[in-house]
């Protein structure tokens, strides 16, 4: 039996869509919101012949990718965050890219030679690595038009990775999957009636316009970090709404803040982190996560999963030094 392990973003979702578009396979899906990284470890290792594992951290994996391999389980690896160190065996095939500018999507793209090269594009749209978009939107010879279209379903399929559970996504990401598998072009996708691209778009709309009511709790020439309110809503917008402000304010690194639930006391608050580098120094991002419990990411945007209260003063003025 085949597995497929992928992040519920538009990087992995779309990573996937490339790679089974280019080779069918008949396997069982296992995502989750962006936020669930810890995968792997789902896999049945019991029932497992081979897995596909797309836009998770090796590096947070690597317990459960080591027990797949010591079982002689194959695993196609292919992802962009943090790593660590890679193991040595005839049953991995890995494609590990971390530079800053490059995502899951454009490296399966490469990988696939450009056959379903729309869906990279929008693949990397989504994940904010515009330039990279760009430049391969202009060698495909795109439209303007053309271009927005790709860079909206982007940021519409991102957007609906971000929730504290599947419940606060409008659809969840194996069915988003599926629904985009049934497309080989994202344009012909985002033109067919009554599409996913129009539903998440007005959803889209309505909840980046709530977020302009973020409390602001820093803002200095450095970055700027903003709390939102605990709503479905606000998680939802977490990520998308940190690409926007690293877009308006490209020299200003970013993070947003939404407060978790809780069912005991204001000291055992804990908040959900995202963070964004600034667009021109896409690094750091991770190394500041990582100081943090359950944080993690990669150089241009990363996070923090359970930030406790009392660590926000430190995590403000982590952000400040390392980038002053």
């Amino acid at each position: 039996m085949h597995y497929d392990v992928f992040n519920g973003d538009a990087d992995g979702i779309i990573a996937l869509v490339q790679l089974r578009l280019a080779q069918p396979k008949t396997s069982t899906l296992i995502t989750g919101v962006k936020r669930d990284i810890s995968l792997l470890k789902q896999v049945p290792v019991e029932l497992a012949k081979s897995v596909s594992v797309l836009d998770i951290s090796m590096e947070k994996n690597s317990a459960a990718l080591a027990n797949l391999l010591t079982n002689n389980i194959e695993v196609f690896y292919v992802d962009h965050h943090r790593s660590g160190e890679i193991p040595e065996s005839n049953k991995l095939t890995s494609l590990i890219n971390t530079e800053p500018n490059t995502c899951t999507g454009l490296l399966m793209n490469e990988y696939l030679k450009g056959q379903f090269v729309n869906w990279a594009i929008s693949a990397a749209f989504g994940d904010n690595m515009n330039q990279s978009a760009i430049s391969l939107s202009k060698q495909q010879g795109l439209s303007e038009h053309q271009q927005a279209q790709l860079k909206a379903l982007g940021i519409y399929i991102n957007y609906n990775g971000y929730g504290r559970t599947v419940d606060d996504l409008h659809i969840a990401p194996a069915e988003l999957y599926k629904a985009c598998l049934a497309f080989t072009d994202p344009l012909d996708l985002i033109n067919a009636p009554n599409s996913i691209f129009t539903q998440l778009s007005s959803a889209y709309e309505a909840d980046m316009a709530q977020a302009e009511s973020a409390e602001v709790l820093a803002d200095n020439t450095i970055c700027k970090v903003v709390l939102l309110a605990d709503e479905a809503w606000s998680r939802r917008v977490s990520g998308v709404f940190g690409n926007e402000l690293a877009n308006k304010s490209p020299d200003k690194a970013h993070a947003v803040l939404t407060t978790n639930e809780t069912k005991s006391s204001d000291e055992d608050t804990t908040y959900t982190v995202s963070v964004r580098a600034p667009l021109n120094n896409k690094q750091g991002a991770d190394n500041i996560c990582i100081q943090f419990p359950t944080g993690g990411g990669r150089a241009g945007a990363a996070g923090i999963n359970q930030l406790p209260k009392e660590m926000l003063g430190k995590f403000i003025a982590t952000v400040s030094e390392y980038y002053s």
